[in-house]
């Protein structure tokens, strides 16, 4: 089973000590494509293009202006301790064993505007490039131009490096977006993390977040491969409903949120 899941736009650039070797991303090339259109736009540029603030927009120029393809190790960073989000506090990275991050490695993908695909510990340099971004580039008008075929094409590769025909999406919507599930050789099951809240269960962004993170983990650490298993998932005081699910959108729900 692969399992996909988006990045962060809270990131953490320290520098940190793995005793894995990392890796490069497999679609670098593509990523220079990009780094270097947005190189050419000023900060108020980007600014309006990312709706962001002038001190983001700031940081984010510097940032493609230094960029470089060939960087090296001590210019980036493992892609799973880079970014510093809500998914990311639920995986806790830092906590995993050496044989759980290799695990990982081969069976966690992250979904990138800039990179298009990460594994884990490829090694990345920050930046900020939602994949929901109107970047015009050759392709056409928007990244999801830029990259459906090649991230489909990438998973594809996986899948079938891995003997799998199943895709654990942990994505959110704009990001799995540039997945095209057509073409993609796999049966796609998308998990659906509800809370408790004024008499209902609904999806609760910052929740269902962390709760995507806290399931691949999971997976990460029993080593799952039948999806049938994903349904004993009972972390943070979440529970299969059986009730409530399909056999491709699981249902998890949680009466209390924390």
């Amino acid at each position: 089973m692969l399992m996909v899941v988006s990045p962060a736009k809270d990131l953490d650039a320290n520098p940190i000590s793995l005793q894995l070797a990392t890796t490069m991303p497999a679609l670098l090339a593509e990523a220079n494509e990009l780094a270097n259109i947005c190189k050419k736009l000023s900060p108020a540029e980007l600014g309006s293009l990312m709706h962001i603030s002038d001190k983001l927009a700031g940081l984010n120029a510097a940032r493609f202006s230094q960029w470089h393809q060939d960087y090296a190790a001590d210019e980036g960073k493992a892609a799973l301790f880079m970014f510093n989000g809500d998914v990311y506090q639920g995986l806790d990275a830092a906590s995993l064993s050496t044989t759980q991050l290799q695990y990982a490695q081969n069976h966690l993908r992250i979904l990138s505007g800039l990179y298009g695909v990460l594994r884990p510990l490829d090694l990345m340099l920050p930046y900020r490039l939602e994949m929901g971004t109107r970047l015009a580039n050759a392709a056409g008008g928007d990244l999801y131009a830029f990259w459906q075929e090649q991230i489909t094409d990438n998973l594809n590769t996986q899948l079938a490096e891995l003997h799998t025909d199943v895709l654990l999406n942990l994505a959110s919507q704009e990001y799995f977006k540039a997945v095209k599930t057509k073409s993609l050789r796999a049966r796609v099951i998308t998990p659906v993390f509800k809370d408790f809240k004024n008499g209902q269960y609904k999806i609760i962004s910052f929740f269902a977040k962390k709760a995507r993170g806290l399931m691949a983990r999971y997976i990460i650490e029993q080593q799952i491969t039948d999806p049938k298993a994903i349904t004993d998932f009972n972390l943070a005081g979440y529970h299969y409903s059986k009730d409530d699910s399909t056999a491709d959108k699981p249902v998890f729900l949680r009466r209390q949120a924390e």
